[in-house]
């Protein structure tokens, strides 16, 4: 693609690499047909290369984002499909970062929008704030249907609905701890609590480190690390997101010369794309630049670090399990076959949906922010999960968990959930007794 930036626009290294980035797209029109927004809308200006002109438009002219731009980029769920279609290599994930950002820069927001987004932002990332709005959420789910029919308090509404039932009790995993080996020592890892998936559901991690340390890992759980910085990244809030990634990258810089590490555990893979972006992120920041980069180097899924292991292959369990791959696990970090090889080789019998591709309509604070199109991705998907007749669905992301949970019977666990199960652990609650 041919642009026409000054050369004093590419004095700015953020618009110097989005320039590069464009410049590689070559209009060919792959994207559209793995694009869950294109397929679902149609419109061109809702697939990668239709944004893609529209960022280039804005970045070249120099001027604030509108609301055209705005609605069509706030409709993209980074599922990053774009990215593993695309024959040219273009990196449509940090082009569409920079343009989140320049958004969040340049348009002011009508109020109720900045609102719902602020409360986002000051809410999910902190478990404590969280669980707190959470239980909070159910004084406020009967008015839910109401707030769905004003359409600038639609968000407010799918909130409520996504809001569980009940909210499990804080477990033990979060807590900061070193976790001892119980058999002979074979490694050393440190285990990113994380932000929302505490609340949700604190029995995955809990189970990660159940089965690692039975495995002969140390398992530190460190004092001080916090969200990852994945949900406000993606609403455009630099400053906010950057300080995430500080914080979390002291924290394990300290664990990595206290004790050295083998690996930065991450079993929640949206969280895994952005802090195997660190090194990225952090890149022109002198004093985090190399250290980032660092953690970046060392950030592995769960399923990653367990395939190094070299687990036994155990006696077949006769339980179908469907693998729905998280797109920030497939496209975003290029994981595609060792969660599945890891569940055959523990005795299950795995099945692949039609379309597995396709997002689900998840995408962090996307089924809250554009609820009528994560709706329809949620029924596409679970029609497919539901035509392998599973016996249970495994996947490796607590947002798509608790979205495909919204619309299915079917039970839906995390892949170490099963792992845990077949190496030793107890069997996961949701299957029954």
């Amino acid at each position: 693609m041919q642009t026409n930036f000054t050369a004093e626009q590419l004095a700015d290294p953020h618009v110097a690499e989005a320039e590069a980035i464009l410049r590689k797209c070559v209009h060919c029109g792959f994207c559209t047909a793995t694009c869950p927004t294109y397929v679902t809308l149609g419109n061109e200006l809702d697939s990668p290369r239709g944004r893609i002109y529209l960022i280039k438009d804005m970045l070249e002219n120099g001027r604030p984002a509108d609301k055209q731009v705005v609605t069509h980029i706030d409709r993209c769920l980074s599922c990053l499909a774009c990215t593993t279609t695309c024959p040219s290599g273009v990196d449509y994930m940090h082009l569409v970062d920079h343009a989140r950002i320049h958004i969040e820069k340049t348009y002011k927001r009508p109020l109720l929008n900045r609102l719902t987004r602020g409360i986002l932002a000051m809410t999910l990332p902190y478990p404590a704030r969280f669980r707190a709005a959470l239980g909070l959420a159910r004084l406020g789910r009967p008015f839910a249907g109401l707030l769905k029919r004003i359409p600038a308090l639609k968000p407010m509404g799918a909130m409520l609905d996504l809001a569980p039932r009940s909210i499990p009790a804080a477990g033990d995993s979060a807590r900061p701890a070193t976790h001892a080996p119980q058999a002979d020592k074979r490694g050393r890892v440190a285990i990113l609590t994380g932000c929302a998936q505490p609340v949700l559901d604190p029995g995955i991690n809990a189970a990660t480190i159940r089965l690692l340390t039975r495995l002969g890992v140390e398992v530190v759980v460190p004092e001080g690390e916090g969200c990852c910085g994945a949900l406000v990244h993606h609403m455009g809030r630099e400053t906010q997101a950057l300080d995430s990634a500080r914080r979390n990258v002291d924290v394990w810089t300290r664990e990595i010369e206290r004790g050295g590490l083998d690996a930065i555990i991450i079993t929640a893979s949206g969280c895994g794309t952005t802090i195997k972006d660190y090194g990225h992120m952090l890149r022109l920041d002198p004093a985090y630049a190399e250290k980032a980069m660092r953690v970046s180097a060392l950030a592995r899924d769960v399923t990653e670090y367990l395939s190094t292991l070299d687990l036994p292959v155990m006696e077949k369990k006769y339980l179908s399990v469907t693998y729905h791959s998280a797109c920030s696990m497939q496209h975003g970090q290029k994981i595609t076959t060792a969660p599945k090889i890891l569940l055959k080789n523990a005795g299950f019998t795995v099945r692949d949906p039609a379309e597995g591709h396709l997002c689900c309509g998840s995408a962090g604070t996307y089924n809250i922010m554009q609820s009528e199109i994560s709706e329809k991705l949620k029924v596409r998907k679970v029609k497919n999960l539901e035509a392998t007749r599973p016996d249970v669905i495994a996947t490796g992301n607590i947002g798509c968990m608790t979205q495909i949970g919204s619309a299915t019977a079917v039970p839906i666990v995390h892949t170490i959930e099963l792992l845990d199960w077949a190496y030793g652990g107890a069997k996961p609650a949701k299957l029954g007794v």
